[in-house]
């Protein structure tokens, strides 16, 4: 009998690949548009959390992942201030993938936790642990939790506040990550956020990042279906 994959196999089966947020979709048709990302071949469907303390804007929580009703990886990003208490809720809900930050407080004790949770999707699967840094954060704070976590999402914008660039100091940052998880021995994915629209898109991928993580290049309210497409080839070649 073939055991079934991990979510951090079907994970890096599918990079280098695109995790599209859904929060700039249509939320009225969202069957619709989560139908787009499937057809399109778009593996996991991104759910920023934002609390309005950790971060300046207020999202969604467990009951709205818990609506997604798609085969999508649920792709699930905690930018709330004091994650450790409310991770079950949201690995109840669905989560596949769910990134908690460093600059929030007993973020090993975070990650310790995910590491012994279920997958409510496929038990066998087991859950995805990322740590998300702040542009602002030294990489150093990837170190002490490396053994503890499979995705580092690195943040090309500074989360909650509207209508940024790209940083440009993102690529430095990436490779020096990966220099990181070279020394650590670890296979880790390395995974950049925000930003990302379709003239930058590549160079994003050619950074060396696994995983880009885009929203409003796909749901721009005219093209989805061809978006989705330009993105995910975009990445992968």
């Amino acid at each position: 009998m073939i055991s079934p994959m991990t979510t951090k196999e079907q994970l890096v089966l599918a990079c280098p690949t695109v995790s599209v947020g859904v929060l700039t979709a249509d939320l009225l048709n969202l069957g619709g548009e989560l139908a787009v990302l499937e057809q399109a071949g778009v593996p996991l469907v991104h759910i920023d959390v934002m609390d309005g303390v950790f971060c300046p804007q207020m999202t969604v929580g467990p009951g709205f992942i818990k609506a997604l009703k798609t085969p999508l990886l649920k792709d699930v990003h905690l930018m709330i201030a004091d994650p450790v208490d409310k991770l079950e809720s949201f690995v109840a809900a669905g989560a596949d993938i769910v990134t908690v930050h460093a600059e929030t407080p007993h973020v090993h004790r975070s990650l310790q936790a995910l590491g012994k949770m279920t997958n409510v999707n496929d038990p066998a699967r087991g859950i995805v642990r990322g740590l998300g840094l702040n542009p602002g954060t030294p990489l150093s704070a990837v170190e002490p939790v490396i053994d503890e976590l499979e995705m580092v999402v690195l943040l090309a914008v500074n989360p909650g506040f509207p209508a940024q660039s790209f940083i440009d100091a993102t690529a430095a940052r990436v490779e020096q990550l990966i220099e990181i998880i070279n020394r650590s021995g670890r296979d880790v994915i390395v995974c950049v956020d925000g930003g990302i629209k379709k003239d930058n898109v590549k160079a994003v991928a050619a950074m060396g990042a696994d995983l880009v993580v885009t929203g409003s290049a796909v749901f721009d309210g005219k093209a989805a279906p061809a978006n989705a497409a330009f993105m995910l080839e975009a990445v992968r070649s």
